[in-house]
């Protein structure tokens, strides 16, 4: 049984290891422990990793060490995991961000309404918030 709930999403992630180039790629999915993203690279596992999703406000920033790493046809799948317990917290932020932005796709896709962000966040709060899991069930 998984540990944590993950939350799909296609949100731009920037990331570094040790010096390395900042990569700009995708994030595939975002929990409380981690996250996982595309990779266009190899990335050793337990390589210390700086992730940083720079389209939620504040930036979302935070250390990580990658847990594993899955070679796919033409990209890897990097699994990256918090190092810090005060990470999980803001994560939870960018989990519902993630959501919302989801939710004005699904909107605009299924119903043609463009949605503010505050419009998509009110809304998929009325809708989804008390469905959210608590920190403690995640």
């Amino acid at each position: 049984m998984r540990k944590f709930i993950r939350h799909p999403s296609d949100v731009p992630i920037e990331f570094s290891v040790q010096d390395v180039k900042l990569e700009k790629e995708v994030l595939t999915n975002i929990s409380v422990g981690g996250v996982a993203l595309r990779s266009g690279e190899r990335v050793d596992v337990g390589r210390l990793i700086d992730v940083c999703i720079p389209s939620v406000r504040p930036v979302f920033r935070a250390a990580g060490r990658v847990a594993w790493c899955l070679k796919r046809q033409d990209y890897f799948d990097v699994g990256v995991q918090f190092v810090e317990s005060e990470d999980a917290f803001r994560a939870r932020m960018v989990e519902q961000i993630c959501h919302i932005e989801q939710y004005k796709k699904e909107i605009l896709e299924s119903e043609g309404r463009v949605l503010s962000g505050e419009e998509a966040a009110l809304e998929w709060i009325n809708k989804y918030a008390s469905d959210f899991p608590a920190m403690d069930q995640s």
